[in-house]
């Protein structure tokens, strides 16, 4: 089985990066499942809508995550109950629409299992993350509820990541990091056989400030006049994780860093 995790989709740039270049590369690599962070999907750089993840859908994303951004486009509370395809945090605070894990089935009939979790230094106010894993590896296990287990940990800190990659390792195919923008080169197999990576980085323009416009955003920093942040438009680079792994465990063989396109140096 082998899997595709591509990172934080930021605006038009890397929404149309993924539509245009994810056929060709699903094919090329021989990709089974493939599951990207579109949290800052829409077009002014935070939220998703309905329409873009049908696109994105469309162009061969299984399953799309999310993180603190999730409820910025308003209409994301009506859809995301309708599609579950779509997730949420799971340890978001009580009555949130949505759900934060789904097992769903890959074109081979394997059973994938997708955990959305956030952090909880830094980001918006959410439930204990190490609770909630803590509660989910009690209810839930590999092979047992699903072959493979994908975890997308948004979150700030390298740390709190790191730890919930070992809460899971032996548990879980791939944890894997989202919400700075950069990607890690840190993708190893723990000591159990869960592969992990501090974080995937973004589908977005690198000749930017996180993806978004590079000279607004000094601007914001200096204090000058400038607007709301707004995503930068150049070519994006699509940045992620590929993870190959046993079928018959669910644990990982093999995870190596993917970068296609754009400002930055391709790994794939």
């Amino acid at each position: 089985m082998k899997i595709l995790f591509l990172g934080d989709i930021v605006g038009n740039s890397g929404c149309n990066a993924v539509k245009d270049n994810l056929p060709k590369i699903i094919k090329d690599k021989s990709i089974d499942f493939v599951i990207a962070n579109g949290e800052n999907a829409a077009r002014e750089g935070v939220g998703i809508t309905e329409n873009i993840t049908n696109e994105l859908l469309n162009s061969g994303v299984d399953v799309i995550t999310t993180g603190n951004h999730v409820w910025d486009q308003k209409e994301t509370y009506d859809f995301i109950s309708r599609e579950k395809r779509l997730l949420r945090p799971l340890n978001l605070l009580d009555n949130a629409p949505g759900k934060g894990f789904e097992i769903y089935n890959s074109r081979k009939g394997f059973r994938i299992g997708v955990l959305n979790l956030m952090g909880n230094i830094f980001m918006k106010k959410c439930e204990d993350v190490f609770k909630i894993a803590k509660n989910f590896l009690e209810k839930n296990n590999l092979k047992d509820n699903y072959d493979f287990l994908i975890v997308d940990f948004h979150g700030e800190i390298t740390s709190e990541k790191m730890a919930i990659g070992h809460v899971f390792d032996g548990c879980a195919t791939l944890v894997v990091g989202t919400h700075t923008h950069v990607p890690t080169n840190d993708g190893r197999v723990l000591s159990k056989g869960t592969a992990y990576l501090t974080d995937a980085g973004m589908c977005g323009d690198y000749n930017s400030v996180i993806g978004m416009n590079a000279e607004n955003s000094i601007n914001r920093f200096f204090k000058k006049n400038s607007s709301k942040h707004f995503p930068a438009e150049g070519e994006a680079s699509l940045c992620g994780v590929i993870v190959e792994a046993n079928h018959e465990d669910g644990l990982a063989k093999k995870v190596n860093s993917f970068i296609y396109g754009g400002e930055l140096k391709s790994i794939n």
